[in-house]
Formats: C-alpha cells, sequence, structure tokens
C-alpha cells in the first residue's frame, strides 16, 4: 500500500492508502485527458497565472457552513478547504477582499445569516483579525476595502442580504467589482449559479479561479472520463425529474445504478407498485419507464429498494414500520430504505472499482430514518473503491459518521457536483478567463 501525494496540473491532491494501480490510474487519467482535449475547463487561469501584490482581490468564497441553535459554526469543511487559496493571495502581498452567501435571507437582513462567525474562525485560522463589514457594499464596505494593506484580509457581509444578488443584476455586480482589481472565484458550491457574484462581476474584472474550484472539477471530471470499473453511481433525493439529465448521463459511463430517496418512489409506481402517500411525480412515469428500459438495453444493473421504513405522517418522531417496496399501505410515507434494502446495495458496492454518491436514501437529518444514508456511507468507506461523495446530505452524512478520511473526494457543492455529473456547464466558471 502507499501514502502520496500527488500535484497535477497546479492543484494538489491527497490520497491515503491508496494502492499502484490507483495510483497509476490516475497518471493515465490526467494524461489521456490533456491528450484528447476532452476537459475544457482544465484551460481556465488560477490564481498562480496572474500576479496579484498590491492588487485588490475579490475573492468569491462558499462559506455556507451549518449554525447550531446558538450560531456556532458545526462543520469548517467549506472554510477550511478554501484557506490554500486565501493563504496563497496574503503571502503574495494581495489586498484580500472575500465575499459570501449564507442560507437563504432572500434580499432581507437577518441576524442569525451573518457571517460573523466565519469572520471570527478566519481571524483564529490566518492569525489576524478579519474585520467583517456591516453591509455588502455600502459604506462599511467601501471603507474597509479602501484601508487594505497588502496581506490583509477583509470580509463583506452575507452578499444575500442583497435581493441582486440572485438576480444578477449588473447594476450591484458593477458595484460589487468597483472595489476590487481582479476577481477570483473558489466557490464552487455556487458554481452553477448565475449570480452577480459569481457570473456578473466577470464583466468587470479580470476573473480567474481558485485552487477549491479546480480540485472540485479536475477531480470530478478526470474520474468521470475514465473510471475504474466496475463504475457504480448510487442517487438518492426527491425528484427523479431534478436528476433527469444526470442519470442519463450516467447510463452512458456506469456499470450499476443504485437508486434510493424519495426518487425511489417515481420508479416503483411506474412499476404498479402502490407507494401510499410517499413522496412521488406521478406525472412522471413514463419517464422513469424510459430509464429503466434504457438500463435493460445497455446492460446496466439498476438497483432499487426492496424494502422500506414507512411513518404515519411525515414528522422525526411519527409511528413508523417495515414494509415491503410493493406494498406500501395506503396513508403511510416512505422514510427511509429498509435492513434488506441496505444489505443489497451494500453488495452492490462491494467490488466497485470507482463509486459516485449523491443524495440521501431516507429523512436522514431525522435519527429514526437515517439508517440507510448510514449503511451506504459505511459500505463506500468499506469498499476500497475510488469515491466520490458529491456534496449535500451525502457528504454530511460521511463526514459525521466519521468515514471522510477513507473517501478519495468529497465535494463542497452538491449542485454543482450534479450538474457536472450531468454535463453542463457551470456559469460560475464560464466567466473565469482561458489559458
Amino acid at each position: 500500500m502507499l501514502a502520496i501525494s500527488l500535484r497535477l496540473h497546479n492543484s494538489q491532491f491527497h490520497y491515503k492508502m491508496l494502492d499502484i494501480f490507483t495510483v497509476v490510474m490516475f497518471f493515465k487519467i490526467f494524461a489521456k485527458a490533456r491528450k484528447e482535449g476532452i476537459m475544457a475547463y482544465f484551460n481556465k487561469k488560477i490564481v498562480e497565472d496572474i500576479n496579484v501584490t498590491g492588487k485588490k482581490v475579490l475573492l468569491r468564497c462558499d462559506f455556507n457552513v451549518p449554525l447550531d441553535e446558538k450560531g456556532r459554526i458545526t462543520n469548517y469543511k467549506r472554510i477550511d478547504e478554501t484557506l490554500k487559496t486565501i493563504k496563497y493571495l496574503l503571502s503574495n502581498k494581495a489586498k484580500v477582499i472575500m465575499c459570501s452567501h449564507m442560507g437563504r435571507p432572500d434580499g432581507k437582513v437577518d441576524p442569525k445569516l451573518s457571517l460573523k462567525p466565519v469572520a471570527e474562525d478566519l481571524s483564529k485560522k490566518l492569525g489576524f483579525e478579519v474585520k467583517l463589514a456591516k453591509d455588502v457594499v455600502g459604506e462599511s464596505a467601501k471603507e474597509l476595502c479602501a484601508n487594505l494593506k497588502e496581506g490583509e484580509a477583509v470580509l463583506l457581509e452575507n452578499l444575500r442580504f442583497r435581493i441582486e444578488e440572485q438576480n444578477n443584476e449588473e447594476t450591484f455586480a458593477k458595484e460589487l467589482a468597483s472595489l476590487a482589481d481582479v476577481f477570483v472565484n473558489d466557490a464552487f458550491g455556487t458554481a452553477h449559479r448565475k449570480h452577480a457574484s459569481t457570473f456578473g462581476v466577470t464583466k468587470f474584472l479580470p476573473s480567474v479561479g481558485g485552487y477549491l474550484m479546480q480540485k472540485e472539477i479536475e477531480t470530478m471530471c478526470s474520474i468521470l472520463e475514465n473510471p475504474k470499473r466496475p463504475f457504480v453511481s448510487i442517487l438518492g433525493g426527491a425528484k427523479v425529474s431534478d436528476k433527469f439529465n444526470v442519470i442519463n448521463r450516467l447510463m452512458e459511463k456506469v456499470d450499476t445504478l443504485i437508486v434510493g430517496g424519495g426518487m425511489a418512489y417515481t420508479f416503483m409506481n411506474a412499476m404498479g407498485y402502490s407507494v401510499g402517500t410517499s413522496i412521488c411525480e406521478y406525472d412522471k412515469a413514463d419517464m422513469a419507464k424510459d430509464l429503466m428500459v434504457k438500463a435493460k438495453e445497455k446492460g446496466i444493473k439498476l438497483v432499487m429498494p426492496m424494502d422500506n421504513i414507512v411513518g404515519l405522517s411525515y414528522s422525526p418522531d411519527t409511528e413508523f414500520k417495515l414494509v415491503k417496496s410493493d406494498s406500501i399501505p395506503e396513508g403511510w410515507t416512505g422514510m427511509d430504505i429498509g435492513p434488506e434494502t441496505e444489505k443489497l446495495f451494500a453488495s452492490a458496492i462491494q467490488g466497485a472499482g470507482t463509486v459516485v454518491w449523491n443524495g440521501p436514501m431516507g429523512v436522514s437529518e431525522w435519527e429514526n430514518f437515517a439508517s440507510g444514508t448510514c449503511a451506504v456511507a459505511k459500505a463506500i468507506a468499506e469498499s476500497g473503491a475510488i469515491s466520490i461523495i458529491g456534496g449535500g446530505d451525502s457528504a454530511a452524512s460521511v463526514e459525521k459518521l466519521g468515514y471522510a478520511d477513507k473517501m478519495t473526494h468529497i465535494s463542497t457543492g452538491g449542485g454543482a457536483s450534479l450538474k457536472l455529473l450531468e454535463g453542463a456547464s457551470l456559469p460560475g466558471v464560464e466567466g473565469l478567463e482561458d489559458k
């Protein structure tokens, strides 16, 4: 076994205890990608490609971290993953203006969604006070930015306190851009959003990517282009329609497709099963049938739940029981996969060469209905496969259960990961300068 750190195309990847075959695989993947030109994202400039010394740099981060009821950060991953870019800018004497969103305040100021806890954490980790502006582009922000010195950093208040942010209003984007000389986007988690701070500002400033943005895209794309087989994909979450394009694209690549979560009930309905009051897109029955036919034609093993945990109501403490997938009673709601399905899914994961997982198997935020998601996380951790966890609830589960160090890559962006999986372009990357 081998513990190794790879530096490829200016991006640092750390893989613990990978076998020699896997290491060789990565070299082949990247060599093939460059030779055939199949990864256009690799051609975007990053912070190392421009001179930032003495310049004010608007750095878009994804500091949308979870907070407890007392406003304390409960998971620091998104902050920690951006530190490499922040420290590079500071060490090269840039004047760093960080900005991010948190939650969904919908254009209204909400003290509970202030970035104050983030500023406090950054101050500890960077060794100096990171001042938090009282606004986004108001007098407080302008004053802090005007007085910035080389090697210093400030943080603007929650971008989504301004409704213009999500509307990508040009006037707001221009005002935000006026604070700086250069724009660096390191917020992969919002790269699929066409917002003022991810897309609009690129019209007014020289724009490049950060290290996290580069690492996320290179890792996802390289492994998807040439996966170690068998290639197993696990999809959960609520709606088939949300992931129709993802499923279609994955069917061109995977050997096994595992479907769980709320979206499984749409497939069950398409097979003629009763789904009770479970979440179900009844109008997407034909879509589900077409996907099942396509899987059969391509020889893809399509694995779906055999049994389910169902609840009498949609609440964390509701009465619940175990039923077979083809006989969910009227008035009961599917809340999680059952124990036989856990074994079935684990068996399908065992022996995989590559596993990509996006979406929970049930209502995983509630203890009574988290077993299925936990079982899948455990199976992936024990599989020895190259594993990509596509952000969101899946990533949270892996980290909460202590399996993070057993995964090859845990993405910081669920929505952006889905867009990459379906082969769609990312607005937050489109506006960056080509090399």
